[in-house]
């Protein structure tokens, strides 16, 4: 493989140019992102044995969606921004389409799956109401979440794969849009807190409290506005420094969000900013950490984790229906959700390895208007 910015399989893995910067932090950190939201998902089933402090923490893995969205701007901008400032929007084609062989191959494919699911759940007479077929085009083309449909559905967390293709849709201009490589630091941390706090203000406006609320309605601009902090975010890093103040800033903004109970929408991005940054920045300790080549792995295969994790839980609970009753609080022994995260870092590795970069190549060679011509590999 080439060498990575960010690393691989992300809520989505970013492309990996040979010149890219190598940060394996940041590829760590996606993985540990990732099983954040699989324990989200799974906490409930957990409850019988699971102590109490790390639920309360699980039950926090929603924000890991917004870590991602951040990690992905910032990703971007360092493999194509340079690029796409050097071509203009005759680029943005070819940005476009190397986003979609890196993103729907799997996608698809888990929706397949599901499809399948449903036919067997219809023939044994069990409820499909979470998988609506007229909502299938929807989820094949990956528009499910830019406000055409009132509640997630199908494949769950793919609604944010859904947010970041309309956020790589804008990528290009908004890459256009400033000279995000001259502005000054001051400037690029204003801009920072100007995106955090549009985001807290179009949360609020329309009553929401949580990033985890109205995903149908505000996944979108959840998603776009954190993306553009991750670009500012890319630019800072450029621009050098020391990692402890950005580090410091994040934690006094997570500090103050837990304490007060209050500004999820402003102080979590905010907080979020800070620690990315400054872990982007360091060489201490827990940098050398997440970019272990354990943690690096964990992140290469993040996306099929992320995608494939929900189905698999769901499919978990139906195999213990007799026993433990087919509801949300049937709960899975620590053995059955040991061997469930077997079989997800199973499945992952085979997904990653024998689907998502074959198939990426593939899409990549017969990219429309350039026929078979070589590109670089991801």
């Amino acid at each position: 493989m080439a060498e990575r910015a960010g690393g691989g399989g992300d809520v989505i893995a970013p492309p990996l140019y040979p010149s890219s910067p190598h940060l394996p932090a940041l590829t760590g950190l996606r993985g540990v992102a990732a099983w954040m939201v699989v324990f989200y998902h799974a906490r409930a089933a957990l409850a019988g044995w699971m102590p109490a402090e790390a639920l309360g923490v699980f039950g926090y893995g929603y924000l890991a969606v917004d870590l991602f969205f951040m990690l992905s701007g910032f990703v971007m901008w360092l493999n194509y921004g340079p690029k796409l400032r050097a071509s203009g929007l005759a680029g943005a084609p070819d940005f476009w389409w190397r986003r979609v062989a890196r993103i729907w191959p799997l996608h698809a494919a888990v929706l397949l799956a599901l499809v399948g699911f449903v036919a067997v759940l219809l023939a044994t007479g069990r409820d499909t109401a979470g998988y609506p077929l007229g909502e299938l085009p929807l989820h094949l083309v990956l528009a499910q979440n830019w406000g055409f449909t009132d509640a997630l559905s199908w494949n769950h967390p793919a609604w944010s794969i859904s947010a970041e293709i309309g956020a790589y849709v804008l990528f290009p201009f908004l890459v256009l849009a400033l000279r995000w490589e001259n502005l000054p630091r001051a400037v690029l941390w204003a801009l920072v807190g100007l995106l955090a706090l549009a985001l807290w203000a179009v949360f609020a406006a329309l009553g929401a409290s949580s990033l985890g609320e109205e995903i149908s309605r505000l996944g979108l601009v959840r998603c776009v506005l954190q993306f553009a902090i991750g670009m500012a975010l890319a630019n800072l890093w450029r621009l050098g420094g020391g990692a402890w103040l950005p580090g410091l800033f994040g934690a006094i903004a997570l500090a103050a969000w837990l304490a007060a109970g209050w500004g999820e929408a402003l102080l979590v991005p905010l907080g979020f900013a800070g620690l990315l940054l400054a872990l982007a920045l360091s060489a201490g300790r827990l940098a050398r950490l997440l970019g272990s080549r354990p943690l690096e792995w964990l992140g290469d295969v993040s996306y099929a984790t992320y995608l494939i994790h929900f189905p698999l839980f769901v499919l978990a609970k139906i195999a213990l229906a007799d026993e433990l009753g087919a509801d949300e609080a049937a709960r899975v022994s620590p053995l059955g959700f040991a061997l469930y995260c077997a079989v997800l870092l199973g499945l992952s590795h085979l997904a990653y390895t024998r689907l998502e970069k074959p198939a990426q190549g593939l899409l990549r060679r017969w990219r429309p208007g350039r026929g078979r011509a070589a590109v670089p590999a991801e």
